[in-house]
C-alpha cells in the first residue's frame, strides 16, 4: 500500500462538490494519504486579533475550502467508501464566531444583524488544550467537519448541507482519530473531499462554528462491496454511530434511529421491534449540529453498552 501527500494549493482545493471536477489525486483501495487542509475559510495566515481579515486561498469562496477531490480507483455506486481516520493534528491557532447571521438560533437570541463576536484560540496539540483570548480553556478533540463525495449527476453542489448518501458537512464530534466512517459511494471513483478542521466542538455546534482550524490528517481509504447499511455510518472509539439529516429535526432523528435499529437487528439477529426495544435501553440520540441548514442527529451505541447473550450450559 502507498502513502500519498496532499497539500493546499490553488489546484488541489475546491469549494463545491461536483462529479465534473477532475481528481487531484488517485489512490488504490487500501492506500493512505496525509492531507494538510486549511480551515473552512481557507485562511493562509493566522489572525493576530479576533476576527481580523486575513488572506484566503479562494478569494470568492462559495463553500468550505476542501482538499480534493480524491479518486479511489474501482469505487462505484453500491459500495461504501471506508474512511479510516488514523491521526489528526490541529494547527497552532483557531477561531470561533457567533452572532450576526440570520439563523434560527440567532433569531431566537436576538443576535441577527449584531456585530459578530469572535474567539481567537491558541491550540496546544501536545497538551490537547485550547485557550481563547480571555483565558478560557477547553480540551481538544480534533476531527474533520467535512468528509464527503458529490451527489450523483452533473453540476456544482453546496458543501454546506450534509447528506446521508455521500456524507459531506457531517460535523460529528465522534469522528476523532481511530474512527472509520462508511459512506455510500455516489459517483464512480468516489471523488472524496475533506476539510473543515475542528479542534473541539460541542454536540450541536451551537453558534454555527466550532474551533475552526487547519488540520493535518492521515486517512486510509478502502472499499466495502457489501456495506452494513445503505446510509452513512461509523465505528468510533465511543461506539457505533448512525446518522440522520433533514431540515426537520424529527425526520433526522427518525433516520438515525431507523439505521441503528436496522444495524442492531442484523448484528444480533433480532426482529426490528426487539432491536428498537434494546435501543431504548442502550442507544443515545444526540443532536449532531443545528448549523448547516439541514439539521443532524446521530444515534450512538456506546462501546460495551450491550453484552453478548450468556451461553446456556
Amino acid at each position: 500500500m502507498v502513502e500519498h501527500r496532499l497539500d493546499p494549493a490553488p489546484d488541489t482545493v475546491t469549494d463545491v462538490f461536483s462529479a465534473d471536477l477532475p481528481p487531484v489525486l488517485s489512490l488504490a483501495p487500501g492506500d493512505s494519504v496525509v492531507v494538510r487542509s486549511l480551515d473552512a475559510s481557507g485562511h493562509l495566515e493566522r489572525q493576530r486579533t479576533p476576527g481580523e481579515p486575513a488572506p484566503t486561498l479562494i478569494e470568492e469562496r462559495r463553500g468550505h475550502c476542501l482538499a480534493g477531490p480524491m479518486e479511489v480507483r474501482g469505487a462505484a455506486p453500491g459500495m461504501a467508501l471506508a474512511v479510516r481516520l488514523d491521526a489528526l493534528r490541529p494547527d497552532a491557532w483557531g477561531w470561533t464566531v457567533a452572532g450576526g447571521r440570520d439563523t434560527p438560533v440567532n433569531r431566537r437570541l436576538g443576535l441577527v444583524g449584531s456585530v459578530p463576536t469572535w474567539l481567537l484560540w491558541e491550540l496546544d496539540a501536545e497538551r490537547g488544550i485550547g485557550t481563547d483570548q480571555f483565558g478560557h480553556t477547553v480540551r481538544l478533540a480534533p476531527f474533520l467537519g467535512v468528509i464527503g463525495m458529490p451527489p450523483p449527476g452533473p453540476g456544482e453542489h453546496s458543501t454546506v448541507p450534509p447528506r446521508v448518501f455521500g456524507g459531506g458537512n457531517i460535523d460529528c464530534r465522534e469522528l476523532v482519530a481511530g474512527s472509520t466512517l462508511f459512506l455510500p459511494v455516489t459517483v464512480n471513483g468516489a471523488l472524496l473531499c475533506v476539510g473543515d478542521g475542528h479542534a473541539a466542538q460541542g454536540d450541536g455546534e451551537a453558534s454555527g462554528t466550532a474551533i475552526e482550524c487547519g488540520m493535518t490528517t492521515r486517512l486510509t481509504l478502502d472499499l466495502v462491496p457489501e456495506p452494513a447499511l445503505p446510509t452513512a455510518y461509523a465505528v468510533t472509539p465511543a461506539g457505533r454511530v448512525t446518522f440522520g439529516f433533514s431540515p426537520d429535526l424529527n425526520e433526522a432523528t427518525g433516520q438515525a434511529l431507523e439505521a441503528m435499529v436496522t444495524w442492531l437487528a442484523a448484528l444480533l439477529g433480532l426482529t426490528p421491534a426487539a432491536a428498537l426495544a434494546l435501543s431504548s435501553a442502550a442507544v443515545q440520540l444526540r443532536v449532531t449540529q443545528v448549523a448547516n441548514q439541514t439539521w443532524g442527529v446521530h444515534a450512538l451505541l456506546p462501546e460495551g453498552a450491550i453484552s453478548p447473550r450468556a451461553s446456556r450450559c
